[in-house]
């Protein structure tokens, strides 16, 4: 099974969440987000005045998919990679960028807000997760602390379920 490259949970989670509202409200944007390389949804958060939420999910398999597409491309150009992508339509733009090596932020805003008021605050926003997530280090799940008693109950339990006797 694919999972995400980076846990966020706890702590780490609301911190990022804390910088992608800060985000929204400072460049005056519709969403963010953090995404794995993967096009796995880390956090995201929303304006209160965005409409009807996009498919989260499916933008960011989307993302990460056109990020990968894009780094080959820079690779064939001759560069070690393209830091960002902008797309614009008529109403609504998509600013991505890479965040370290394992994230992408990603920004959708509407006309009223400049490409270049979304920029700067991504790229504090960026600093900042930087270098939250070099904090936290290899991947590790929160200890559970199910006690010595769950080994022997989930054991009993499961031999219960499929009928075999000690």
């Amino acid at each position: 099974m694919i999972e995400p490259s980076i846990a966020l949970y706890g702590e780490a989670f609301n911190r990022v969440s804390t910088l992608l509202d800060d985000l929204l409200q400072k460049a005056h944007v519709r969403y963010a987000m953090l995404v794995d390389r993967k096009g796995f949804v880390l956090a995201h958060r929303e304006s209160l005045w965005a409409v009807k939420p996009p498919a989260l999910d499916s933008i960011a398999t989307l993302i990460a998919g056109n990020a990968a597409a894009t780094s080959a491309l820079a690779k064939l150009l001759g560069e070690r990679r393209f830091n960002e992508l902008v797309h614009q339509g008529e109403r609504i733009g998509l600013y991505v960028e890479e965040v370290a090596s394992e994230a992408l932020l990603v920004v959708i805003f509407d006309d009223t807000a400049p490409i270049g008021r979304v920029k700067l605050y991504a790229k504090k926003s960026i600093e900042e997760i930087e270098t939250l997530l070099e904090s936290l280090g290899p991947l590790e799940m929160p200890d559970l602390n199910l006690g010595a008693d769950f080994a022997s109950s989930a054991g009993a339990l499961l031999d219960d379920l499929f009928k075999v006797s000690r």
